[in-house]
């Protein structure tokens, strides 16, 4: 269920999706170009890249997100970021941990958590100069869920993605910018699609991609930092409790005895 499925609000300014090619990242860039954003898209891959810019009168830029060099280009080559969306992921072995290969474990560190810290590393100055801006990071309920791809590199790399969020967040809201950690909800794509049967909760790539739009509008900046769930959370209601969620520290992954 989409429980924050609103009226599309207009927006403006320019906005960068990586892993923009399929997807919930297709959906994404789709959702926000058809709010009024100039969107550009980055991926490894040119075809799928090529082909939803061309839908969305948008730009392709082609480049891996963990590579330093790469990122830099895509920022210096826009200009100006008003909304960074780290979506690109990558899901890693789903060996016992002890007969997984070691790189490719690794690697899956270097695309979830490696990709959008260079991301930020980029925005955030660029965004501050420009006097503010959004990021939201793509994390996943296999952050704290155990079962399915959790069980591998891909959950505590979502874990690690979500401390990251948190951190930026605050350290980065007194520069005016404002950093989001989302989990899509159970999105049916060729990552996950072998791990859950047809019965499975799932949902539509335009509930997250409608969240994003929300967050875009600048309504929930209050909720900065907080761990928000496409398919779970009302984030209306967060919003109107907002002063509650920070005061209780609700929607964080926390120990609590």
């Amino acid at each position: 269920m989409d429980r924050n499925a609103q009226p599309v609000t207009a927006l403006d300014g320019v906005a960068l999706v990586t892993g923009g090619g399929r997807g919930i990242g297709a959906a994404i860039a789709r959702g926000l170009a058809a709010a009024g954003m100039r969107v550009v898209v980055t991926g490894r891959t040119a075809g799928p890249l090529e082909a939803l810019a061309s839908e969305v009168d948008g730009e392709a830029l082609v480049g891996d997100v963990s590579s330093a060099d790469d990122v830099r280009r895509w920022f210096d080559a826009v200009g100006g970021v008003d909304l960074l969306v780290n979506n690109a992921g990558l899901l890693g072995p789903q060996e016992v941990e002890w007969e997984a290969n070691p790189q490719a474990w690794w690697r899956t560190f270097e695309v979830n958590v490696r990709g959008p810290f260079l991301c930020c590393r980029e925005a955030v100055p660029r965004m501050a100069a420009a006097g503010g801006g959004r990021i939201i990071n793509v994390t996943s309920g296999a952050a704290y869920m155990s079962g399915g791809p959790s069980d591998g590199a891909y959950g505590p790399s979502k874990a690690a993605l979500h401390r990251y969020s948190e951190i930026l967040a605050t350290q980065a809201q007194p520069l005016g910018v404002h950093v989001f950690s989302i989990s899509p909800g159970l999105i049916r794509t060729g990552m996950n699609s072998g791990f859950f049967g047809d019965d499975a909760p799932w949902a539509s790539p335009e509930v997250p991609a409608a969240l994003v739009r929300l967050l875009a509008s600048g309504r929930a900046d209050a909720l900065a930092g907080r761990f928000l769930h496409a398919t779970l959370d009302d984030v209306e209601d967060l919003i109107r409790r907002a002063d509650q969620v920070e005061a209780e520290d609700l929607n964080a992954i926390r120990l609590r005895r």
